[in-house]
């Protein structure tokens, strides 16, 4: 049974833990209310968001609106051959979580995402990525309900439109789709991806040799630990800014000039940057303005010590854009959502 909520704070259901209201607010946990929250006519003519988890999104103040929190749970094996198996998540469960399951059965594929914040659902809008591996790479399909019609839609990789944390759903379909679940097809026989940042460096100092899917998916949590700020203890949205992509004639450039700038070929012969040593390089690692600041382990994620505001955050992204681009040349792409 739908409960449409009047003024609700907003602070709990975002890791930034920043005050904003939402003129309505409703909670959906299976398909049935998606479909009746459709067929209700609330939607019409009316200013709606879609939340999960709440990782990866700034609100610079009040909603007014309706917030759609998607809290529905389960994961379950659909389809097992010999060497893969499809497992179908909700998109309101705890991303983690799913990691946890998958390895708990054997199955490889996610292990790398190992600790990324949010919910399931919020996967594929983003396309999420860490150390080397990418939601699209084990990604198989996922369920939305259209929120003009009410029906079912099966999206599969290629109808997702993928790209560098990009999907439909942050473009063509942005606030047209509610996701239902997500499935995934991972191996039985995985290939474990150790050569990015310090993975090997890290299975060596829990001395072990021979690594299993749980053995990286630990030292990737250990990494995440000792760098990024635990959003229960400090608001953050983890990665605030996206990793430039910069032709290769410009990573040339930059790096006869700053010989240390890491950079990272890709498979269209661009080049990839390390935003937070952009960000590090021009001193913002640290620094802190009021409540608002830039994590002191790690540059590239945006902090609330405790009382900053939405514009506070955004303010402070804006000098750092600023900074980066009049010293390199290159502009940063924000990749938390603003509201």
């Amino acid at each position: 049974m739908l409960n449409i909520l009047e003024n609700v704070g907003l602070k709990p259901y975002t890791t930034f833990g920043i005050e904003a209201t939402a003129r309505q607010f409703v909670e959906i946990k299976n398909q049935e209310e998606a479909v009746q929250l459709v067929e209700s006519g609330v939607l019409r003519d009316k200013l709606h968001l879609v939340i999960g988890g709440g990782s990866n999104i700034l609100f610079t103040g009040d909603f007014d609106g309706l917030v759609i929190h998607v809290a529905n749970r389960g994961i379950r094996m659909v389809e097992s051959a010999p060497d893969s198996a499809l497992v179908e998540a909700a998109a309101g469960e705890v991303w983690h979580d799913l990691v946890s399951w998958a390895i708990k059965q054997g199955l490889g594929g996610l292990e790398n995402l190992s600790l990324v914040p949010g919910n399931v659902g919020a996967g594929p809008v983003q396309n999420i990525g860490a150390y080397g591996v990418e939601l699209k790479d084990y990604f198989h399909s996922l369920r939305a309900i259209d929120l003009e019609t009410g029906s079912e839609k099966v999206f599969t990789k290629d109808e997702c439109r993928f790209g560098y944390r990009d999907s439909i759903f942050k473009r063509a379909l942005k606030g047209k789709m509610l996701i239902l679940a997500v499935t995934f097809c991972l191996s039985k026989t995985p290939v474990l991806r150790l050569d990015y940042g310090a993975i090997r460096q890290e299975l060596e100092a829990m001395n072990i040799k021979e690594p299993a899917v749980a053995d990286v998916s630990e030292a990737i949590c250990r990494i995440r630990r000792n760098k990024l700020p635990d959003p229960a203890v400090t608001g953050n949205a983890g990665s605030f800014f996206k990793n430039p992509v910069v032709s290769s004639g410009k990573a040339e450039t930059l790096i006869a000039g700053y010989p240390g700038i890491p950079v990272y070929h890709q498979p269209d012969g661009s080049m990839k940057l390390a935003a937070g040593w952009l960000i590090e390089t021009c001193g913002w690692k640290g620094y802190r303005e009021g409540d608002a600041g830039v994590h002191p382990k790690q540059a590239l994620v945006l902090v609330n010590y405790g009382n900053a505001t939405g514009i506070d955050i955004i303010t402070l992204a804006g000098k750092i854009q600023d900074s980066v681009l009049d010293k390199f040349g290159v502009k940063l792409e924000m990749e938390v959502n603003i509201v």
